[in-house]
């Protein structure tokens, strides 16, 4: 058994990740702040005798004993992280900092959720961790795309700084059940106005590509990269290579919701990017993990979640 601190771990992967590694039989201290996370999330997890909760914001140091760190606090919604930039770039960069510096006093392997956002508006596809990004330095989305590469840059320093054990995971675009109905996601955008008849919102022409990956193949990626050897320090991709256009995306949701919804475009916002796909290749190698849940049977699972709350308004 493991004592494990997992940081936004009211969020919707922080929750997915706090169940996993309690039926993996391991003690989990959750720490959220509770801006994007939510209680209904972890619920269930209150009465179980191994977990944890604590409201704290990252931005501050923690003082708590603990074998292993998950590093996942940071809004990761455009909606929620544009709405207060400044604070989204602390989150990424002092947070950072502060459980970096918790790692290296209680010697724990700590891991970092970053994104494949540090790729930007991709000129190389798919992208290889090899790639280095074209990111725009000041734009809109620069306070998530930013302050995520300068926290790698901070595990990598750490690293050969002080021989900290890390592990850096890029993260594609991942749905599922917990998401956060208003996240401006399209998953749940698209899965939202469906289900209230409303139009669907598509931005540009609908032809740009995202890769979708079932929150439940993400979570086993985590663990197994965790669990790897120390030799492997990443930063490893996890996603579904799968491309589908955003039309299709919501053609599908059209089709499994049974809605009347129609689709309605609106400009594309600002440093959108224009496709996004994972090279998986060292998750498959080093870590013997691909995604196994296809797009149609993962949207109807979300789709029953957001029935439920749907029906509770």
């Amino acid at each position: 058994m493991k004592r494990i601190l997992v940081t936004g771990g009211a969020g919707f992967l922080g929750s997915h990740l706090c169940e996993r590694l309690l039926r993996g039989g391991h003690e989990v201290i959750c720490v959220d702040n509770f801006y994007t996370g939510r209680r209904s999330n972890i619920i269930n997890l209150l009465k179980k005798s191994s977990f944890e909760m604590m409201r704290h914001d990252v931005c501050f140091p923690l003082y708590v004993e603990v074998d292993e760190i998950y590093n996942l606090a940071c809004p990761a919604s455009p909606v929620h992280y544009q709405f207060d930039p400044v604070q989204t770039t602390k989150t990424s960069v002092h947070g950072a900092i502060n459980m970096l510096g918790l790692a290296k006093r209680v010697k724990a392997k700590i891991f970092q959720a970053s994104t494949s956002e540090v790729y930007g508006d991709p000129r190389v596809h798919p992208q290889p961790e090899t790639y280095w990004g074209h990111v725009n330095p000041i734009g809109y989305r620069s306070c998530y795309d930013e302050g995520k590469r300068c926290a790698e840059t901070l595990f990598f320093d750490y690293l050969r700084q002080h021989k900290l054990r890390i592990k850096v995971a890029r993260i594609f675009n991942t749905y599922g059940p917990k998401m956060h109905p208003n996240d401006g996601r399209v998953v749940s955008n698209f899965i939202m106005q469906a289900l209230e008849g409303k139009p669907i919102t598509v931005y540009g022409d609908g032809n740009q590509s995202r890769s979708f990956c079932y929150v439940d193949d993400l979570i086993d990626g985590f663990v197994r990269f965790m669990n790897s050897g120390d030799e492997l320090t990443g930063p490893v991709n996890l996603g579904n290579p799968v491309e589908f256009t955003i039309l299709e995306l919501a053609e599908k949701v059209i089709k499994l919701t049974r809605s009347k919804s129609r689709i309605i475009y609106n400009p594309l916002p600002y440093d959108d990017p224009v496709q996004r796909q994972p090279d998986i290749t060292t998750a498959k190698k080093e870590l013997k993990w691909r995604p196994k849940v296809q797009l149609e049977d993962g949207l109807k699972e979300t789709i029953r979640y957001f029935k439920k709350i749907v029906a509770a308004k």
